[in-house]
């Protein structure tokens, strides 16, 4: 009998399986309406409890390893190899190699792996590897993470006798240097537009970076370490020092690759610290609690911190920031080298002393209801203009838009102590947004100029869950101000209620400002604090 723990198997919210414990995982459909989102039964196949329970074990809680045991157990009695939902994806399957692997680390047993752990990872390494083509047409994490999940298989000293290990290690390694150097830009930027796939993208770096220099392997090319400086610089800037929290932009299905202690998932420092040590070798923060995690791995703090992260432009992939003080905005620049995923073109994110004042909205599942998933990834979600009763693009499924809006009149400087941005763009339809940005040590001021569309032009600005109260043409909340001032005289102002999504499948409510215009207009919006 399998050692008692959690079903594997099933939607803990509903108890819908998808298919059954023989159905073969290519016969099971992404999409199921009986089943539900199919990533919350694939959630705690994803193993976060494997490095947890690891560390607790290595910081002496004698029961911690047998629950881990027990559960790994339970987990193969439920889930028969290549049978069933948690087979059906090759990025699942490795995102359980690398948990597995951290585990190895974390024990000490990298070196001399049980036959059981072996023969587990080998299993994973024989679903992915047939399938990882697949995976490469994404241009996604899909590729990254598999071709770390067979690089570190095929590293693993226990399966140095496996007929296919060299092949995967090669493969692996292949793909990875591969992927990094086409889906990173040069300034950093992820092909995936999102903060959170972003950690996801580094800490698979990073533990395949750790892998490589435990087991004495060539280094990785140039390039491979040239883009991965790159992307962590990306994700620094976005970073708040005081909260490690970062603006909740692009899709995020909640994962985390690297148990790094006890931070909170929103928490980016320990992995962002890592990474730089890793790459940049100095520490991308001074001493703090985002430490604490590292010296599990072997990874000892040491020298002084980078300076603080100031502007970062990155707009080859559409990342402006700016930061004065304690304030740093970030605008969504409309330039793609890859398929976007949310219409958030010229949305601005302002946070000022660790409170993200105008926040995006997340994407809370991909698998909602047709209305959730247009307001999650759609122009209503964001901190921007939309025109008449259509997206910022024309969508042509779930995850696809077309017709990308693409970059006009892109200006940054600075003059004195205010920077200042200035992008546009006009869509399929027409309409055109100009958007001139200015932030200083103590206000954001937003400009827009809006024009060519039909009917109506809608401002959002979606503000911090907080208590705020209408003041003629403004909104305010403690500190914080927030007035809309315009010569065309807008037909609607008002808060209305809102959606966020700061955890995956959570939505929490928040207030909206909507500023309706019926013909053309220049608007200035001056958030003060």
């Amino acid at each position: 009998m399998p050692a008692s723990g959690p079903d594997f198997t099933s939607n803990p919210l509903t108890g819908a399986r998808a298919g059954s414990a023989h159905t073969p995982w290519w016969d099971i459909p992404d999409f199921d309406q009986e089943v539900g989102d199919i990533k919350v039964i694939w959630e705690l196949s994803r193993m976060a409890w494997v490095p947890a329970l690891a560390r607790a074990a290595r910081g002496g809680n004698v029961s911690a390893l047998a629950t881990l045991n027990g559960w790994l157990d339970r987990w193969l009695a439920q889930n028969e190899p290549y049978f069933g939902a948690n087979w059906k994806c090759g990025q699942e399957a490795s995102v359980r190699v690398m948990q597995l692997a951290q585990a190895a680390l974390l024990l000490g047993q990298a070196e001399s792996t049980e036959a059981g752990l072996t023969d587990l990872i080998a299993m994973h390494a024989e679903r992915i590897e047939p399938t990882i083509g697949y995976a490469i047409g994404q241009d996604n994490n899909h590729g990254t993470s598999e071709a770390a999940a067979l690089f570190i298989a095929g590293t693993m000293p226990s399966l140095a006798g496996h007929d296919q290990a060299s092949k995967w290690r090669e493969k692996g390694r292949f793909w990875l240097e591969n992927r990094v150097a086409r889906l990173v830009d040069s300034q950093g930027t992820f092909s995936l537009y999102s903060t959170n796939y972003h950690r996801v993208l580094l800490d698979t770096l990073s533990l395949s970076e750790l892998w490589r220099r435990r087991f004495e392997q060539p280094a990785f090319s140039n390039r491979f370490q040239e883009r991965a400086r790159a992307a962590v610089e990306w994700l620094r800037a976005q970073v708040d020092v005081g909260t490690g929290d970062v603006p909740n932009v692009g899709n995020n299905d909640g994962a985390r690759i690297l148990d790094l202690g006890c931070a909170e998932y929103r928490d980016y420092r320990p992995s962002v610290q890592l990474a730089s040590i890793l790459f940049l070798g100095r520490p991308a923060f001074p001493l703090g609690p985002w430490n604490d995690g590292l010296t599990a791995f072997g990874v000892v703090p040491q020298g002084p911190a980078a300076p603080p992260p100031g502007d970062y432009m990155a707009l080859a992939g559409g990342f402006a920031i700016l930061r004065r003080g304690q304030a740093s905005a970030l605008i969504r620049v409309p330039s793609y080298s890859f398929r976007p995923a949310q219409a958030d073109a010229l949305h601005v994110d302002l946070t000022v002393a660790g409170l993200n004042v105008l926040r995006d909205g997340g994407s809370f599942s991909y698998m909602a209801e047709p209305d959730l998933v247009d307001y999650f990834s759609g122009v209503r979600s964001h901190n921007t203009v939309a025109f008449d009763y259509h997206d910022q693009m024309p969508r042509l499924g779930r995850f696809l838009f077309c017709d990308w809006n693409r970059i006009g009149g892109l200006n940054f400087d600075i003059i004195g102590p205010v920077a200042r941005f200035a992008a546009s763009y006009r869509d399929a339809w027409g309409a055109r947004h100009e958007r001139r940005v200015q932030l200083s040590n103590q206000a954001l001021v937003v400009e827009d100029c809006i024009s060519g569309f039909a009917d109506k032009a809608i401002l959002r600005w979606r503000l911090a869950p907080r208590d705020w109260h209408l003041d003629g043409r403004s909104v305010k909340s403690g500190r914080f101000a927030l007035a809309v001032l315009s010569e065309v005289e807008a037909v609607r102002f008002e808060v209305v209620a809102g959606l966020e999504s700061r955890h995956y499948f959570e939505k929490t409510p928040l207030p909206v400002l909507e500023v309706e215009f019926d013909r053309p207009a220049e608007i200035q919006t001056r958030v003060t604090w």
